[in-house]
């Protein structure tokens, strides 16, 4: 077995997360995660890997998902929070994500005035429209918000403790895990270990790149494809600024996919929604073979 030790909704698309105890697992991923996201004036997604000072923006999304708060973590410049009531009925307007086109709903000048102060440059905020249809690719499809690719990031702890070692090794400090910005984070349940294909499958690291069906609860998730990590991962979570060449530099020494680029963590897609908490167990039904 595993288990859940957190679970981290992500409101706006590239900035803070939420650690959760509870939360309820929607087809699209968990409620409210990536349904807003900031663009620029022609509609062009803005992520951290150009704007790192979005790390800093704190969101708060009421539970209806009717209001939202947007605060500051940068205390030395005097940011005040900015309340907006979410609108769904207003005209769509069209939104660039990774070059596909989608729809948003624009959210006003008072929040669009604040990004656009904070960031530096012009900005606004759109949220998923109600009749937003997207599909993400990878083994199992799957309904996706305004995420890079499918609903759910998973990533066990003993992934990040060894890359962490491999980083120690060439003499630099350990990363937290909120570089990574996962969904659900598992660890080493209390069960008995009997190996790689069952048992205390979360002690062995990227043992999540083979899972293909997960149940946590009454929920199930299905394997998507490998997380391919960009340049997001050197952003500092807690400053909004770029800092050094990791994770990047250790993960390329281990962890190229046949595909291209660096992975470290899995994609999933929801296949039966639910409720989740931290504590609950983590069961793989289902093994497949490592992409790597």
């Amino acid at each position: 077995m595993a288990d859940v030790v957190d679970l981290i909704c992500y409101p706006i698309k590239g900035c803070a997360g939420t650690s959760m105890g509870d939360a309820l697992l929607t087809p699209a991923g968990l409620k409210h995660d990536r349904s807003f996201m900031v663009i620029s004036e022609d509609g062009v997604y803005r992520t951290q890997r150009r704007h790192p000072r979005l790390a800093l923006v704190r969101p708060t999304v009421s539970a209806d998902g009717s209001w939202l708060t947007l605060d500051s973590a940068d205390t030395t410049s005097g940011y005040g929070k900015v309340c907006l009531d979410v609108t769904t009925s207003s005209p769509r307007r069209d939104v660039d994500l990774f070059g596909a086109t989608f729809q948003g709903i624009d959210q006003g000048d008072e929040v669009a005035a604040w990004l656009s102060e904070f960031l530096g440059t012009p900005s606004r905020l759109v949220r998923v429209p109600p009749e937003h249809d997207r599909i993400a690719d990878g083994l199992t499809p799957g309904p996706s918000g305004y995420a890079d690719s499918s609903a759910i990031h998973l990533l066990s702890r003993s992934s990040l403790t060894l890359l962490n070692r491999r980083i120690a090794e060439r003499g630099t400090p350990p990363l937290p895990m909120n570089r990574f910005r996962p969904n659900i984070v598992v660890d080493s349940g209390s069960g008995q270990d009997h190996g790689s294909d069952g048992g205390d499958w979360a002690a062995v690291p990227h043992t999540e790149d083979r899972a293909r069906r997960i149940g946590i609860g009454g929920a199930e998730l299905g394997y998507a494809k490998l997380a391919v990590r960009c340049a997001v991962t050197l952003v500092d979570q807690e400053a909004g600024v770029r800092q050094g060449r990791e994770p990047l530099r250790t993960l390329a020494s281990y962890r190229r996919a046949a595909s291209g680029g660096v992975v470290f963590g899995a994609k999933f897609s929801v296949v039966r929604p639910g409720k989740l908490s931290v504590g609950d167990e983590v069961v793989v039904h289902e093994w497949g073979d490592a992409e790597l």
